[in-house]
């Protein structure tokens, strides 16, 4: 029997990720953050493609797509993005790369360069994706399909905290404001918005913890 394919789309600070490998882990799939593809390529960008200012010169990124590999490599139990063969799981993390990566995530050319990575992968079942547009373009076809979403209190509050986890310094207001900016980039783009699908399952998970929001959605992938 072919394992489901599993399209979880929403909001920054939702727990899709989080959420995501425990559910991978509990129904014996792959977890694929495409969020980390887009940060990964954003700090490639940043590193190599960047003037003395840090504004990125998108041609030559273009240009550069090809020389790019993302990697995710298994560590402990975890999977963790190498770029060229280094592990950014933490520089993918920062402010810098957070103010940029919906800059270079609305990039037709970008979008194309993952996408079919992504399918390939899925080819076979057995996954579980997310990021902003797995439902609606990646994976139209998902066996099942989520929405999570959240208040902006909350998901600033969930952001501060993982970067506190992570050892960056944060201050909660430019947290809230850099999460309304990246909603309204994300959301109004041209190529590929964030966007629910029509048949999408919402979870607002604001009053949810992590534990309740898993338990909700396994209940509904295991239909009991």
């Amino acid at each position: 029997m072919k394992k489901p394919v599993i399209a979880i789309d929403g909001y920054s600070s939702t727990g899709k990720s989080s959420i995501s490998k425990v559910i991978a882990d509990k129904l014996g799939i792959i977890h694929l953050d495409t969020g980390a593809l887009y940060r990964g390529i954003t700090w490639y960008a940043l590193e190599n493609c960047s003037d003395k200012d840090g504004n990125i010169n998108m041609d030559k990124l273009i240009s550069k797509l090809n020389e790019i590999q993302l990697e995710f490599v298994n560590n402990e139990g975890e999977l963790v993005l190498y770029v060229n063969n280094k592990n950014v799981s933490k520089e993918i993390r920062t402010h810098q790369v957070s103010d940029n990566v919906s800059l270079i995530a609305k990039q037709k050319e970008v979008r194309e360069y993952l996408l079919q990575s992504q399918r390939s992968i899925a080819e076979k079942g057995g996954v579980i994706m997310d990021g902003r547009d797995i439902g609606t373009v990646v994976f139209p076809d998902a066996d099942f399909k989520f929405f999570l979403t959240a208040s902006i209190e909350e998901r600033t509050k969930r952001r501060y905290n993982e970067l506190l986890g992570l050892g960056i310094e944060a201050d909660e207001n430019q947290v809230k404001e850099n999460l309304i900016e990246r909603d309204k980039i994300d959301s109004e783009r041209e190529i590929a918005p964030l966007k629910q699908a029509e048949d999408a399952i919402v979870i607002d998970n604001t009053h949810l913890t992590k534990k309740e929001t898993i338990e909700k959605m396994l209940s509904y992938i295991l239909n009991i």
